[in-house]
């Protein structure tokens, strides 16, 4: 069985959503960022934390990827042009969505006082807003970013939109990408994740 070393309102999230969607077992393992029993297991202190048998995975993008390839569901086979979309949403989600919701959260609590830059939040609204419309724009007519296959992408593109909520981002009110955000939320295994979530706390 997998364990996951994981906390609230961080990227474990999408790790949980993603065992929910394969079906599989695991154990979730709560622990706050940087605290002992996640840097005992990964220096850098992060989460989530994966746990196969001997070996400790750090990075949600990184574990994702290798639960949707070892499962064969929410993923595409490696060489073939449809893995290829896939990653490139992938890296896009990260870039740019995940990357101005970082940016904004390292200078409002992560980062030393003296270290912020407070205003450089603004930039990051200006990018995660501009990255919204380049993602309505690559959505085109299906249900999800790779069509009608929900993939691991959408996990990623549904938990910063939740993050966004969190950190005052505006998202549409209404419009395909509105719809999307719905139909991510409205998954079984979304909602199961945030039961799970809420047991542990």
């Amino acid at each position: 069985m997998y364990k996951i070393i994981g906390f609230p309102r961080t990227r474990a999230i999408r790790v949980i959503w993603l065992l929910e969607e394969l079906g599989e077992p695991y154990e979730l393992e709560l622990a706050p960022p940087q605290s002992e029993a996640v840097t005992a297991v990964s220096p850098d202190g992060k989460l989530p934390v994966l746990i196969d048998g001997d070996m400790a995975i750090p990075d949600s993008v990184a574990i994702c990827t290798y639960l949707a390839d070892r499962h064969g569901k929410c993923t595409f086979p490696a060489g073939t042009l449809e893995r290829a979309r896939r990653d490139s949403f992938t890296q896009f989600a990260v870039d740019v969505l995940d990357g101005a919701l970082w940016t904004a959260a390292k200078n409002s609590f992560v980062l030393p006082e003296d270290m912020r830059a407070p205003a450089v939040k603004n930039a990051c609204r200006f990018e995660f807003a501009k990255g919204l419309k380049t993602l309505e724009t690559r959505l085109g007519d299906g249900p999800f970013v790779m069509g009608a296959t929900f993939t691991v992408p959408d996990i990623i593109i549904g938990h910063c939109t939740g993050w966004a909520v969190t950190a005052k981002f505006e998202l549409p009110g209404e419009g395909p990408l509105h719809t999307y955000f719905k139909r991510l939320r409205d998954r079984p295994a979304y909602q199961s994740m945030k039961a799970k979530f809420a047991e542990a706390t």
